[in-house]
């Protein structure tokens, strides 16, 4: 199985570090592409702030993201699954987990990210700012320049197995699944029920999909089909809803 996580906005920036090396990261395939938008990023973060925080969507309080997004071939990186931060991260925690289940992670585990493509929890990342929606000079949106590169990726990645796409819409925007793919693709949506009305809340959402990645680590599972996770979800003790390909997990509480 592949498990596709969404990035977090917010980022832990390493203290100490190697500098970035795109020739390090897994899936070297991207690095092209990669560079690429990492060198537009680069120069518009370090033209005018204030058109350069327009252009990325940052608030007042974001400033602080510029010099170090025109500073990113520099400075110091760490495992992505210590840079990714927010409550899916934080209910996750892989940091904790056994070294049998770190090591499950760094293999089946993948994160979405605007400026990399795609990154393994171990690869060695700095803390970045770019949204998923962002629009870069002479590139274009940075979803529309992912959508094209990595289907290859993904689809040699999962194989004949199964993909659990959990990434926000957002995300999503950089490549759907298609085809035959796509009939091997599940998603999970959380619904949190109160008083007998079920909503979509963002900070149940996100940890609840952190749960359940962290419990099918730990208990080893590795689902085939989207019959194989409804079942191993259930088997966890989570109340699921199936609609075709489309999991949905019930919970009143995290």
């Amino acid at each position: 199985m592949l498990i596709l996580l969404p990035p977090s906005e917010g980022k832990t920036a390493p203290v100490s570090g190697w500098p970035l090396d795109l020739e390090s990261l897994g899936l070297g395939t991207l690095n092209p592409t990669r560079e690429r938008i990492l060198s537009s990023l680069i120069a518009v973060s370090s033209g005018n702030a204030k058109r350069a925080m327009d252009r990325l969507g940052l608030g007042k309080t974001q400033a602080d993201a510029l010099p170090r997004n025109a500073n990113l071939r520099n400075e110091p990186t760490a495992r992505a699954d210590s840079v990714y931060s927010g409550v899916l991260y934080a209910a996750l925690d892989l940091a904790s987990l056994d070294d049998i289940s770190r090591k499950t992670a760094d293999e089946s585990v993948g994160v979405a990210s605007a400026l990399f493509g795609l990154v393994r929890p171990g690869d060695f990342i700095p803390a970045y700012r770019l949204s998923g929606d962002v629009m870069l000079p002479r590139l274009g949106s940075v979803a529309g320049i992912w959508r094209k590169k990595l289907g290859p990726v993904l689809a040699e990645l999962v194989g004949d197995s199964l993909l659990i796409d959990l990434r926000s819409g957002m995300y999503v925007n950089l490549y759907r699944p298609a085809g035959e793919l796509a009939d091997r693709t599940a998603t999970i949506r959380v619904l949190h029920e109160h008083n007998g009305t079920r909503k979509v809340v963002s900070h149940f959402n996100k940890a609840t999909k952190g749960h359940i990645v962290r419990a099918l680590l730990q208990t080893g599972a590795n689902p085939a089909t989207v019959d194989d996770l409804e079942t191993a979800l259930r088997d966890l003790g989570w109340t699921v809803e199936r609609q075709g390909n489309r999991l949905d997990v019930i919970v009143s509480e995290v």
